[in-house]
């Protein structure tokens, strides 16, 4: 969105305290609530507050990083609200476990859909938004995400005004004359640290980097392993960035010229993501970033859109695999752990872009020494990636492509890259389950 003229702007009328603010929420109400690092705690706490004069309030949020446990998810509140998480994270993970909150399950590319046909209302949107600008105009900053499709439908908008928020560009801009409150805080945001992969993680970053190719477009998921990956790139040339998640790890690559997004077809130039997640730096760096476009998750997640970038190269990573390249990516049997993000809109489009390819990557076990890859998903695990769209497969043993391949050769390809101690395990389960060609086709 580009500014408008300049004009003389009175939204002082708007400001006033968290407290009064949240009166403007009803019993029975449906809220949005912004999420990545920018929780709009202060409006929270203050809705927290009025627990005992609300009942049956909805709110919806998708991946939301608090710096503490929401203090909604307290039990003297249960009747008074309901969080359904499209991505659970740790501010209500505990509490949707418990089974005092929910999710809802839905591609993340496809949640602003459900605000847009009306399958879910929105009475008020609470937003974490960036200082008006000279014209008026504030930025959701880190989290585009689902805001912009929040804010649309939204009955009314509330937003804290921080000044800890850097101003983005893109879909993340909105005119301060379509809030209706405005609670100024300085609220710091929440934080991901930059941690420095480990050499197992570093060797799969490594085995990654090997297959992607100079002028590949890049989507990066969040976590150590995406991380090692792009600790790998440091000598690649013409890298373009159309990710979900912007993060610490890809600013050296854009400040080094790595990322120079000169051969993209979309967005040609520009790095794009939908919302960011990481340190006090990375937000300085996005800070009147014009080089940087925060998008509608909607576009950015669209596979269709993906499709449209040559040598599209999707990074992720999962919970457990199985034999047949089944990858659980949001839970641990029945219990939620995250949600199915981007994954899979990205391991779609890039199947669709001229020399595209996708990656599941994950240590072989787990932090307790257990095995990630399965004869079967742990029962309970949802399926995230199916068996039809898995393509290459890395652990810190290797990397294989699943692309193509039978039943069996998916089997022994897996089995080739689990840790050695269950890899004879694996083989006698994988011919109990395949028969006599498991053992006769080789």
């Amino acid at each position: 969105m580009q500014n408008q003229p300049s004009t003389t702007v009175n939204y002082d009328c708007k400001y006033m305290t968290a407290d009064e603010a949240v009166k403007l929420v009803n019993s029975g109400d449906h809220i949005f609530v912004q999420g990545s690092c920018s929780i709009p705690e202060a409006l929270i706490a203050a809705l927290a507050k009025r627990g005992d004069e609300l009942r049956d309030v909805i709110l919806y949020n998708a991946f939301a990083l608090g710096r503490r446990i929401s203090p909604l998810c307290n039990p003297a509140l249960k009747d008074s609200f309901l969080i359904d998480s499209f991505f659970v994270s740790n501010a209500v993970r505990g509490w949707v476990n418990a089974g005092y909150a929910t999710t809802t399950p839905r591609f993340f590319g496809q949640v602003p859909q459900l605000f847009r046909d009306g399958s879910i209302n929105i009475d008020v949107a609470f937003i974490n938004c960036s200082p008006p600008d000279e014209n008026g105009y504030v930025s959701f900053g880190v989290s585009a995400d689902l805001t912009p499709a929040a804010v649309e439908c939204a009955k009314i908008i509330v937003a804290q005004i921080n000044p800890l928020m850097p101003f983005t560009y893109g879909d993340s801009i909105i005119h301060t004359s379509r809030l209706d409150a405005m609670v100024e805080v300085h609220d710091p945001l929440a934080e991901t640290p930059d941690i420095t992969p480990t050499e197992k993680e570093l060797r799969i970053g490594q085995y990654i980097a090997e297959h992607i190719p100079d002028g590949a477009v890049l989507q990066v998921g969040v976590g150590t392993i995406p991380n090692a990956v792009l600790h790998s790139l440091k000598s690649h040339k013409h890298l373009g960035l159309h990710t979900e998640a912007m993060t610490d790890g890809m600013m050296p690559l854009i400040e080094s010229g790595v990322v120079d997004n000169s051969r993209k077809q979309v967005e040609p130039g520009r790095s794009v993501a939908s919302l960011a997640l990481g340190t006090r730096r990375l937000y300085d760096f996005l800070d009147h970033n014009p080089s940087i476009l925060f998008r509608d998750i909607a576009w950015v997640n669209d596979p269709f859109v993906i499709a449209q970038n040559k040598n599209m190269a999707a990074i992720n990573s999962c919970l457990e695999i199985d034999l047949s390249g089944q990858v659980c990516a949001d839970s641990i049997g029945t219990r939620i752990y995250s949600g199915v993000g981007g994954q899979q809109d990205f391991v779609y489009g890039s199947s669709r872009s001229v020399g595209g390819q996708s990656f599941i990557a994950m240590l072989s076990t787990t932090s307790r020494g257990e095995n990630k890859i399965k004869p079967v998903l742990t029962p309970g695990a949802g399926v995230v990636t199916t068996r039809f769209q898995t393509n290459w497969v890395v652990t810190e043993y290797g990397a294989v492509n699943l692309r193509g391949k039978n039943m069996i050769d998916r089997a022994r390809l897996l089995i080739s890259i689990a840790a050695p101690q269950y890899r004879e395990e694996l083989d006698r389960e994988a011919f109990n389950m395949l028969g006599y060609a498991y053992r006769r086709w080789r």
